[in-house]
């Protein structure tokens, strides 16, 4: 017997309910803006989790304490969004955490999502494995423990990404489903919150530099927006097409490892000098240290044709690589179970 889709079991399950949505998209709009609000709050609520001009953002008792904040915001939300689904909606704890991204993992669609994005980012990892010679540490493993072994780190490439994406994916886009918002939208309008969520660092940067000009700040705030506004189309697109929160929790995990990609000057050799103790005022914690040397011209030559070739694979293999049987939607003009 073929294997029934995720989204035909949807499908059926909606089919015998009313056309009506179980919120409305005005309802699903507000309680994303109140869990976006959630998530953010507890930074600035505690003075364990707030940062001064004494106390970075990156100090690791100030991260310590937002990762503890940060988790129990999602398991509330997470609780709340399941209960709303299931106590608005009539559907099964099944279909729930189907919603939801918690099961199935879909292993399938998180590796061929992994080599989608890793295609976009060809040029990058060209630049950071053969140029700047980091295929070594990754075949031993080394850089792994030297990137998680401190505390910011742990935050931006295990804490963060987990939680952002229980947040503005696993929690926020089932209430804009509930709403059969049409999936087009979705796209487009759900990745904002989790862009707005980053407008706080704005705040921050200006308690710890105080010297940097106003517009040079919010400039800085807006290009940062804009960043993680277009990595949450690519998210949520990739939610909605395969139903998998691993998915794009690890998805996540590697964008922000490879960073944004280089647009202009010249590729570097990069010599690691060794790890440092950067001390504050309240806290510590370790970085390491490299200098840079010159590479011929071709290096540059040949990063910037695979950044080319990385873009063209990406968009002949984005439909492809994210088709699934645990797809949520279909992008066919109106959202549809």
């Amino acid at each position: 017997m073929a294997p029934v889709s995720l989204l035909a079991r949807l499908r059926s399950l909606y089919s015998k309910q009313d056309d009506e949505p179980a919120i409305s998209a005005q309802a699903a709009a507000c309680i994303s803006v109140c869990l976006t609000i959630i998530y953010v709050l507890p930074f600035y609520v505690s003075p364990a989790t707030r940062p001064s001009a004494t106390l970075s953002r990156d100090a690791p008792s100030v991260i310590r304490a937002r990762i503890r904040a940060v988790t129990l915001s999602c398991i509330i939300c997470t609780l709340a969004v399941l209960w709303l689904i299931i106590a608005k909606d009539g559907a099964s704890i099944a279909d729930a955490l189907k919603l939801t991204g918690w099961w199935p993992l879909g292993l399938v669609d998180v590796v061929r999502s992994l080599i989608l994005t890793a295609i976009l980012f060809t040029g990058p990892l060209f630049e950071r494995g053969v140029a700047e010679g980091e295929w070594r540490d990754w075949l031993r493993g080394s850089r792994i423990s030297e990137t998680l072994g401190g505390w910011i780190g742990w935050r931006n490439y295990i804490a963060g990404p987990v939680t952002e994406e229980i947040m503005f994916r696993s929690a926020i886009i089932p209430l804009h489903l509930l709403a059969k918002v049409d999936a087009g939208r979705i796209v487009f309008i759900a990745p904002l919150y989790f862009g707005i969520a980053h407008v706080h660092h704005f705040y921050e940067f200006r308690l710890t530099h105080p010297d940097t000009p106003v517009l040079a700040a919010a400039l800085r705030s807006i290009f940062q927006f804009g960043f993680t506004t277009v990595f949450g189309w690519y998210a949520t697109f990739v939610y909605l097409r395969t139903g998998s929160l691993l998915a794009v929790i690890l998805i996540h995990t590697f964008c922000n490892w490879c960073g944004l990609p280089r647009l202009w000057g010249r590729v570097e050799a990069v010599v690691h000098i060794g790890p440092t103790l950067n001390r504050g005022k309240e806290d510590s914690d370790r970085s390491i240290v490299y200098t840079y040397g010159e590479l011929s011209i071709a290096w540059s030559v040949a990063y910037y044709a695979l950044l080319v070739v990385g873009a063209i694979g990406f968009y002949y293999g984005l439909w492809p690589l994210t088709e699934s049987l645990h797809a949520l939607v279909e992008f066919t003009g109106s959202t549809k179970y």
